[in-house]
């Protein structure tokens, strides 16, 4: 089967069992778009579904990595200077060739990372959106504003943004579409170069995003990619960044501030979560329940916005529960580069261990199993069950450890307060979910929950895919804001520019500096009484 470039979104596998779309040739192309040396050693990926062979990447050296910030510096300059009605239209040309091309990044998606395509399509409309959102608002947000002057008329004050430089992207494996290219948009469009690592596992999808990119006309190395461990080459990117965008761990988010601290450059973080999700007395149950099935088990739970703690209602909570555990055992897990399966595998060994790890330990320490509960190897090497846990107590590792894959526990509260608190019972602040009736009930909830976003009635969708709004995470969840305003002018240096008119605020000639001091003193309270901010 052969790709035509059109929008169909089904694929068929090849015979190494990789989908259609992922030939050699598409294979080879994607590794030249890595800044590597031409003797540069090697990297191999496993395809998620089978355990079998995917990818065979060269691997960058800090060197590379350093060379790549030269040319992106070199980039960057004439980046910059061009028309960002130029720039603007270089990115809606890429918008139509993600949406004409998806059968490509959707099976690029599954093959290395191992979601369901429906969670892979998820990605391509995220990417879709925020191009498209900051495409048509770059101008506005970016373009000079006129600020309220020291002294009204006569000081001329404008707010003007410059563009950092060169952002260095660190960008996770779990969304390989949606962080490989939706923080280097916006930076792009800001008029900055970008050098990103990808994680390796996942690098194909964000090289294939480079790619489009290209096509679409961006002028060469003002987006390069870069592969390798962040033990080798972090540091190098860390050392040349005039900004660094980071999505993890929270571990290694600090370490990512604190050296950004040193060298006094700017960091956003995105990092982990302890998600919860609230069911309130009046919810209606059966869309609750669906929505969790959304919340706990889309990408495989694997999403650093998914529930992993869900507190019910004691008066409605064995209704719900029955509801979300039927809901759960009906999923269909599997491997197919199609859209008939719900819940597709783990991307990697290391997720697969924690994953057990957690629900052995819980169980081994009282917890029980209404569903899933065990590994499916008779599926593919990687695979786990949806799995939904009560009696749920404080000495187990996963009460309040980040899971990051399909395991949720349920808790029982009595009222709103108790379920509010033990939702903010956590270090973590990233994504919360809130689910009522009543929408003056829940939205006062959920304006009392801890976290940088919260769901009213939905998951997760609604506050992400809103990009015009702020999003992150408070606490241990991370610093800074993608989306929205924020998401663009982060990459931006602000500066003032303040023309002064005529009179200033020395005295003039002629005038005592008392005389002018009785003035200002009499101008000041008259603009106060007037209501002049």
């Amino acid at each position: 089967m052969t790709i035509d470039h059109t929008t169909r979104t089904t694929s068929t596998t090849g015979d190494a069992g990789l989908p259609a779309a992922v030939t050699p040739a598409l294979l080879a192309r994607l590794a030249t778009r890595v800044s590597a040396g031409t003797d540069a050693a090697r990297a191999q990926t496993s395809a998620p579904f089978t355990g079998g062979p995917l990818a065979d990447l060269p691997v960058s050296t800090p060197a590379d990595v350093e060379a790549a910030f030269v040319r992106a510096r070199a980039a960057q300059a004439g980046w910059a200077a061009m028309p960002i009605a130029e720039r603007k239209a270089i990115l809606l040309r890429f918008h139509d060739l993600l949406l004409n091309r998806q059968a490509e990044a959707l099976d690029l998606m599954q093959a290395e990372n191992g979601k369901a395509r429906r969670d892979a399509f998820l990605e391509v409309s995220d990417i879709a959106i925020a191009t498209r959102y900051y495409a048509r608002s770059a101008a506005k947000m970016l373009g000079p504003k006129r600020r309220r002057g020291a002294i009204p008329v006569l000081t001329h004050t404008t707010e003007l943004h410059h563009p950092k430089g060169v952002v260095a992207v660190i960008s996770p494996w779990n969304y390989p579409l949606s962080m490989g290219a939706g923080d280097a948009i916006p930076a792009l469009l800001a008029g900055n170069a970008v050098v990103q690592k990808p994680d390796t596992q996942t690098a194909l999808t964000a090289l294939w995003a480079l790619d489009l990119m290209i096509e679409a006309g961006l002028p060469s190395g003002v987006w390069q990619m870069v592969i390798g461990r962040g033990s080798s080459i972090g540091q190098s990117l860390m050392d040349n960044a005039d900004y660094m965008m980071f999505t993890g761990s929270t571990a290694s988010g600090r370490r990512i501030a604190r050296d950004a601290g040193e060298r006094l450059i700017g960091a956003s973080l995105e990092l982990g979560g302890k998600n919860p999700m609230i069911v309130l007395d009046d919810a209606d149950i059966a869309r609750a329940a669906d929505g969790a099935i959304a919340a706990c088990f889309s990408s495989t739970g694997q999403l650093c916005v998914s529930i992993e703690r869900l507190y019910v209602a004691e008066s409605i909570r064995d209704e719900f529960v029955a509801a979300f555990v039927e809901r759960t055992k009906a999923l269909k897990i599997g491997a197919a580069y199609d859209y008939s399966t719900d819940v597709g595998s783990l991307t990697n060994r290391s997720q697969l261990d924690t994953v057990t790890a957690h629900v052995d330990d819980a169980v081994a320490k009282g917890a029980t199993v209404l569903a899933g509960g065990k590994p499916r190897p008779d599926l593919g090497p990687l695979f786990y069950e949806p799995t939904i846990l009560t009696d749920v107590t404080p000495e187990m590792t996963l009460y309040t450890e980040e899971t990051f894959g399909p395991v949720v526990s349920i808790y029982s509260v009595r009222d709103d307060e108790e379920a509010i608190q033990r939702a903010n019972a956590t270090a973590y602040g990233l994504n919360a979910s809130v689910w009522s009736r009543n929408s003056k009930r829940g939205r006062a909830v959920a304006a009392r929950v801890r976290t940088g976003t919260v769901n009213v009635n939905d998951a997760y969708a609604a506050a992400w895919g809103s990009v015009d709004a702020p999003m992150g995470g408070m606490g241990d969840s991370g610093l800074g804001r993608r989306h929205g305003a924020d998401g663009i002018l982060k990459y931006t240096e602000a500066q003032t520019v303040a023309h002064q008119r005529l009179l200033g605020f020395t005295a003039p000639t002629g005038l005592s500096e008392s005389v002018w001091a009785d003035t200002l003193t009499l101008a000041l309270k008259t603009m106060k009484r007037i209501g002049t901010r």
